[in-house]
């Protein structure tokens, strides 16, 4: 098939590396299908791509192009992840006229075909507007857990119901956080704690709970929505999805649906905004099977020096081996700096990196547990894995990732959120060494097979994809 006859997916990706990773992995898995695709990120990241992948891959793979809009934030050439607060508000107010151009400019060019969807992240706004102006189909795709996403659902409940806003702080620390929540479609054992973390607000103009209010409602203009999970993993929720979105499509874990997809320079690019430290992987071959602790906060995660130090030391008195990635922009405000007397205490035992391709990490024999933020992509490189969890939530839908992950999946044990060394050190402890530890192992063994098993040809995520290009994208192979 010539490039100008076939169909055109035009993918947009929320401008942060959790979002962008799996994108990439949906459009790669449309292109290996037939479509030729235009791949949108924002000036700032593509500049931190090319920084982090050199200049070479920038012009495209054949029938796969990248093309960029301005995010409208101040100028800046720091390797950090944006803030999110701000990039949310830039994005509503700067992208859809930019976008527009882009779509105008494509669809006028001779040397691709015009363009026959839109995929963007469910957390953009701007994308179902522009799809709306040029005429095409807008499909979503949620980068969040399903739990996750029906947990964003309940927003406009909460504030139905009187619960949000709080009245005050004070709900952080009387327990109010602990009550139970027993009016969730398809989600048990659920308290206001277990929620994305955005409803914890005393005020109902706060930016980031209003923007997810309005991606809650803009999802209901989509006309199909992907979510990267599979339905052995999360069936209760996804049966109550599917009774509000009948046009709901479950193709993960996309890192093992694309094992399918012929090698080529295109299927093992990583759009990773930070250089990876590929030392790691040679330290890991040296190293015993499972006697690794992988720790990695994913790309957004920051802390204070405390408790920076506070893992630092649990990990050191564990006395097991570990791989942590220290982001440089880990630290708030700061750069993170361990102390000298850390760096001599682990030397024969720990490795320091600033970022390394995860997913090969989590497949490799040698790591026993991650101790992770609960981002959806490393909780389902963990399953894919079959490695076991020590969970430390940050924020948005991570707190219901690990409630999930420790109370309905049983695959692991979760850190207080004011960490301290003792507890970090018992828990790496019970982990690598515990009768626990050896239990949600082989739980996440299990995940690993029926991950593996919705994957493979004929098995459920398999078919939704299939499904998903037949009856959402209207293509017929």
């Amino acid at each position: 098939m010539g490039s100008i006859s076939k169909p055109h997916a035009v993918c947009v990706p929320f401008p942060a590396q959790g979002h962008v990773n799996p994108m990439m992995q949906l459009a790669k898995l449309l292109h290996s299908r037939g479509f030729f695709i235009t791949f949108v990120n924002t000036e700032f990241n593509h500049r931190r791509l090319l920084r982090s992948q050199g200049p070479d891959w920038v012009n495209g793979f054949p029938d796969f192009k990248f093309e960029t809009i301005p995010e409208g934030l101040t100028p800046s050439d720091r390797d950090a992840t944006q803030d999110p607060t701000e990039l949310c508000s830039s994005l509503r107010k700067n992208c859809l006229d930019p976008f527009l151009e882009l779509l105008t400019k494509l669809n006028s060019s001779a040397d691709v075909p015009p363009i026959s969807c839109i995929i963007s992240d469910g957390a953009l706004l701007f994308a179902t507007k522009a799809a709306q102006v040029v005429g095409v189909p807008e499909l979503q795709f949620w980068t969040a857990s399903a739990s996750g996403f029906m947990g964003y659902f309940q927003y406009p409940e909460f504030i139905k119901r009187g619960i949000v806003p709080f009245k005050d702080e004070s709900f952080l620390s009387d327990g109010s956080l602990d009550t139970p929540i027993d009016w969730i479609p398809g989600m048990r054992n659920i308290r206001y704690k277990d929620i994305p973390s955005l409803i914890r607000t005393t005020d109902p103009n706060e930016v980031l709970f209003n923007y997810l209010q309005d991606v809650i409602q803009n999802c209901l203009k989509a006309s199909a929505i992907i979510l990267n999970t599979f339905d052995a993993l999360e069936h209760e929720v996804l049966q109550a999805i599917a009774s509000r979105f009948p046009q709901i499509y479950t193709t993960g874990p996309l890192s093992l649906l694309a094992r399918g997809i012929p090698r080529s320079q295109l299927s093992s690019f990583r759009p990773s905004l930070w250089k990876d430290d590929t030392r790691c992987l040679e330290w890991l071959d040296k190293r015993e099977p499972n006697s690794v602790v992988y720790v990695n906060y994913g790309c957004v995660t920051v802390m204070t020096d405390q408790h920076l130090k506070e893992f630092a030391w649990g990990l050191a008195n564990s006395k097991h081996p570990f791989l942590w990635i220290v982001r440089p922009d880990v630290v708030m405000g700061d750069s993170a700096i361990l102390p000298e007397e850390f760096i001599e205490e682990i030397k024969d035992r720990g490795l320091l990196v600033s970022w390394c391709p995860q997913e090969q990490v989590l497949s490799h024999p040698s790591v026993g547990v991650f101790l992770t933020h609960c981002g959806w992509n490393s909780i389902l490189e963990s399953i894919c894995g079959g490695v076991p969890l020590i969970c430390w939530p940050f924020f948005a839908e991570q707190q219901t990732n690990c409630r999930y992950a420790c109370t309905e999946w049983g695959i692991g044990m979760e850190v207080n959120e004011d960490v301290k060394r003792n507890e970090i050190e018992a828990l790496v402890k019970e982990m690598m060494e515990g009768d626990k530890g050896k239990h949600m192992r082989e739980k996440a063994l299990e995940w690993k097979k029926k991950a593996e098993e919705a994957t493979d040809v004929g098995g459920s995520s398999y078919n939704n994809f299939d499904r998903f290009i037949k009856e959402a994208l209207h293509y017929r192979e």
